[in-house]
């Protein structure tokens, strides 16, 4: 009977991992919360710059949106045991998350051709601040390709299948929400630019 208890109580607990990720999401949530709250009482009190946005954030907007695709098909892949499929689509979505960098470097690389920098002297406070907003958001990225490339290395080791969903779990929460911070953000600049 106390065994039944106990098992129970196992079953209603939370996934010491999953509560962690969740804890990570939410405080990430909060930071892009300030910072966009900060982007638009800044603007409100004037000597915003106007300058166009570089095209090459559209482009990365489908890039992302396809990566998280091709994460979604990994974990399905994961869910059915083929690991084969499994194995392609971590693949794709490492190539894609990539690109999603390389992009945002060039992106970068216009607002410099276009005298938009990020802080110092003949700076404005509107580059300074789209600058914080996608780099720290490509910090966040390169955390996921991290833990990306790690999913990717344990499949090779057929350690991602049916009965050890956990990690891909983790890593498709995370995936997700990346780009759906970057949906956010984007909208948010196209809005409020």
């Amino acid at each position: 009977m106390a065994n039944e208890t106990v098992k129970s109580t196992d079953t209603n607990s939370v996934q010491p991992l999953k509560f962690a990720l969740w804890l990570i999401i939410i405080s990430i949530i909060m930071m892009f919360a300030a910072f966009t709250s900060a982007y638009i009482v800044r603007r409100a009190e004037g000597n915003w710059l106007e300058f166009d946005l570089p095209n090459i954030l559209l482009i990365n907007t489908i890039v992302i949106v396809l990566s998280s695709v091709s994460m979604q098909l990994a974990h399905n892949a994961a869910k059915h045991n083929n690991l084969k499929q499994l194995k392609v689509m971590l693949v794709v979505t490492l190539v894609l998350g990539a690109a999603f960098l390389v992009g945002q470097w060039e992106g970068w690389s216009e607002l410099v051709q276009n005298n938009v920098y990020f802080g110092g002297r003949g700076s404005n406070p509107s580059g300074s601040f789209l600058y914080v907003l996608t780099g720290v958001h490509g910090f966040h990225l390169i955390t996921g390709l991290i833990f990306l490339a790690i999913t990717f290395l344990s499949s090779l080791k057929y350690k991602v299948h049916s009965k050890n969903m956990l990690r891909i779990q983790l890593c498709t929460t995370y995936w997700h929400f990346l780009g759906g911070l970057w949906l956010y953000l984007y909208i948010f600049l196209r809005i409020n630019h």
